[in-house]
């Protein structure tokens, strides 16, 4: 996937997702809607929503590191609210904001993850993982599972290219 598909399935996948969890119950709150004859009580909402939808996915797939982190941290504390950490399901990952989040900020607030969610955020599967940290390529956290940096890493590899093996028949 090119980096301009990347950015349009992330922003188009964050207004959809701000639109379900934030402005359809603000719309529910406030009553009214389209064709009631009070207008669209959030109708702004919902314009401002389409322009920092686009930023929020320059941010998260853009050159500082910083800003991703911050815009991640930001859209999880206000679509996935909750009283415990954030610990999404592993299909979350294979989402492009999963992935953009896996790349950018590793699993906020875990050190390690279990290698099924290892896998999950490399698009890999357990055994995949398995077969990585037996190889050196991710690293085994002491507690059990691998380390949420080496994930990360993993993901921010350059991708490797290997070349077409002459067929020597």
């Amino acid at each position: 996937m090119s980096t301009s598909e990347e950015h349009v399935a992330l922003a188009r996948e964050l207004a959809a997702l701000v639109e379900r969890r934030v402005v359809d119950p603000l719309e529910i709150l406030f009553g009214g809607g389209p064709g009631d004859g009070d207008g669209d009580p959030v109708g702004l909402v919902r314009e401002r929503l389409r322009i920092e939808s686009e930023v929020w996915a320059a941010q998260l797939l853009g050159p500082d590191q910083r800003t991703a982190v911050h815009a991640a941290a930001r859209l999880i504390a206000a679509l996935y609210p909750g009283d415990g950490p954030f610990d999404p399901p592993d299909a979350w990952w294979g989402t492009a904001f999963g992935r953009a989040v896996a790349r950018r900020a590793g699993h906020p607030g875990r050190d390690a993850v279990p290698f099924a969610t290892a896998g999950a955020m490399l698009g890999i599967t357990r055994q995949g993982v398995h077969d990585l940290v037996k190889r050196g390529k991710l690293d085994r956290h002491p507690d059990g599972g691998v380390t949420t940096r080496s994930v990360q890493e993993r993901l921010n590899r350059p991708q490797e290219r290997h070349a077409a093996r002459p067929d020597h028949h």
